[in-house]
């Protein structure tokens, strides 16, 4: 299961070739123990949405590189 806290970066790929990754920063989580929907900030379109992880989507915790 997918958790994260506020601050931390998600990053969702392309689901195919011509799209674009996009990467945004969870402003919210809304269960205690981290699990999704996040409140995102999605760098590319400045605007916020709440997100619920799929496959294609994996989450970059405060702190790690790469």
């Amino acid at each position: 299961m997918v958790k994260a806290v506020a601050g931390d970066q998600v990053v969702v790929e392309g689901s195919h070739v011509m799209a674009h990754r996009r990467e945004g920063q969870i402003v919210e989580v809304h269960d205690p123990s981290g699990a999704p929907p996040y409140l995102v900030h999605w760098t590319d379109t400045d605007s916020d949405s709440l997100f619920f992880p799929g496959p294609d989507a994996h989450i970059v915790h405060t702190g790690e590189t790469g």
